[in-house]
């Protein structure tokens, strides 16, 4: 019989990034309340902080933590240097942080396009880099879960610099679920759809005001339809309890992406419709030459 979600997780050790807010911070918490013993990391010091201590006040031992930045390879390596002098390598690490940028190809500045990869992509590949040869080494098995998105999964519109990120994290987990399957290490890629965190409200939107009226009631309708990070959390670690690699957070990014599938053409017509809607939903300013 498969084992419940908090025996599965009690007394593992597991390694999270974007410990501070949404995602990261709900499945820290979710990890904590089911005796999960903590190494947390993100680059805001101050959420990081309120993050360790909540994990603490539900009774979790939070071993080390550290406020990083996951695209600089030299901080995560030291970290993960530090952790593995003091203590055994991680049974489960999850790359969870991440940042998002919108806008057509004639608005994304290379700044934009570059952040994406380094955050959204290379962050996780420095985290894999550091933490994952001790963990194959230790011959324990383990997990390994890297939060993509929908946008890893279809074509959103307007997503180009953040699907590149996204689409080659998934592509990355692929790989490693049979690379390290005779490790016995499994992977999981998360696709989440509109999830409720700060992300919705900081999100750049390349040539767009966000103080538009117009603007924040499309964003506050996405937000509508958007689930909470603690739904989100529990999502993941059902998942990965099961061992699944696609993890879904609601049921409408799994059926679209089935549709995606089995009727490309009409999927091809409806991505073109959803274009032309992001267009006039966001009007963007023309562009200057």
């Amino acid at each position: 019989m498969a084992k419940t979600i908090p025996s599965r997780f009690a007394g593992t050790r597991c390694f999270l990034t974007g410990a501070a807010s949404g995602i990261g911070r709900a499945t820290a918490l979710r990890l904590a309340g089911h005796g999960a013993e903590l190494y947390l990391t993100d680059r805001d010091a101050d959420g990081l902080a309120k993050t360790v201590a909540d994990a603490r006040a539900l009774g979790a031992r939070v071993a080390e933590f550290r406020a990083l930045d996951i695209s600089n390879y030299d901080e995560v390596a030291s970290f993960a240097a530090d952790i593995h002098t003091k203590h055994p390598s991680m049974d489960i690490v999850m790359n969870i942080a991440g940042v998002s940028a919108w806008g057509t190809v004639d608005r994304l500045t290379h700044e934009q396009w570059t952040r994406m990869v380094a955050i959204n992509l290379m962050g996780p590949i420095h985290v894999i880099e550091s933490f994952l040869p001790p963990m194959v080494a230790a011959r324990r098995g383990g997990h390994l879960v890297n939060v993509s998105s929908a946008a890893g999964l279809i074509g959103l519109p307007w997503h180009a610099a953040y699907s590149a990120s996204k689409f080659g994290l998934r592509g990355l987990s692929e790989v490693l679920r049979f690379d390290l399957a005779r490790h016995h290490i499994g992977v999981s890629v998360v696709v989440p759809g509109a999830v409720n965190t700060p992300l919705v409200d900081t999100v750049e939107i390349a040539g767009v005001d966000r103080d538009d009226p117009g603007v924040s009631r499309w964003v506050g309708r996405f937000s509508g339809h958007a689930v909470s990070p603690e739904k989100a959390a529990d999502k993941i670690l059902a998942g990965v309890a099961k061992n699944r690699f696609l993890i879904y957070t609601s049921a409408d990014i799994r059926a679209l992406y089935a549709f995606k599938r089995v009727a490309w053409w009409p999927y091809s017509v409806v991505m073109r419709q959803v274009n032309v809607l992001f267009a006039r939903a966001l009007r963007p300013s023309p562009v200057s030459r």
